[in-house]
């Protein structure tokens, strides 16, 4: 009973520290990736402008001051490229990263997935599906991201769907499908209900602890 009780005692304890844990751990090491970010900003200017020297070393000792820095700078292209100069500059941009023959393939694949992802006319995880994957009869969370198109389109012959799987607990890596339309069920539980179940392993359930069937109600289901 002891025993028991120390082991009640104990998953209690871990459930509360674990996801406090985990957020202060990314939150610490988004900290450290933007400081980095402005740390090789300051080494550079460092190098190349006299007298910054004394002013790169009073800033680095700030903690957080890359976080504030980069994210105001963030903001200030946002702001800039949102008039006809700015949409002009990043024409010109995108027009001298295409003629780079590396940097094109990867900067365009970048440029179109984040768009997609963040720009207000994409459609990316537009809504949450329930898909037969790996194998009929098994059934998984997915998101829709739109409908095949150019080539790959002409060579379907049925009204077809792009979906992402994503993978559990992880769900930036999933595998990208095109399923027939009629073999997706559009579920009503929205994006961020979808991810919160994928990445719990199917723990938190959408809508509460009260969706979850109980054991009598799934025995006369059964013998129904």
């Amino acid at each position: 009973m002891k025993t028991r009780s120390f082991k009640q005692y104990f998953i209690t304890g871990l459930l509360v520290w674990l996801p406090m844990g985990i957020t202060v751990w990314v939150l610490t090491w988004l900290v450290g990736l933007l400081d980095g970010i402005f740390l090789a900003v300051l080494h550079a200017a460092d190098s190349l402008i006299p007298g910054m020297h004394k002013l790169a070393e009073a800033l680095r000792g700030v903690p957080g001051l890359g976080v504030i820095l980069v994210a105001l700078v963030i903001l200030a292209t946002g702001v800039f490229v949102a008039n006809m100069f700015g949409q002009w500059w990043l024409r010109k941009w995108d027009s001298l990263m295409n003629r780079i023959p590396v940097v094109r393939s990867i900067y365009t694949s970048v440029k179109q997935v984040a768009d997609t992802l963040f720009s207000g006319s994409g459609n990316a995880f537009s809504k949450a599906l329930l898909v037969q994957y790996p194998r009929q009869g098994s059934w998984t969370i997915a998101f829709l991201t739109g409908t095949p198109g150019g080539e790959v389109a002409r060579h379907l012959n049925q009204a077809m769907v792009s979906v992402y799987v994503p993978t559990t607990p992880n769900p930036t890596s999933g595998f990208f499908l095109m399923m027939p339309q009629a073999d997706v069920i559009e579920l009503d539980m929205s994006v961020d209900d979808a991810l919160k179940y994928i990445i719990s392993m199917g723990v938190v359930v959408p809508g509460g602890p009260d969706q979850i069937p109980s054991v009598e109600s799934s025995a006369v289901k059964q013998s129904s």
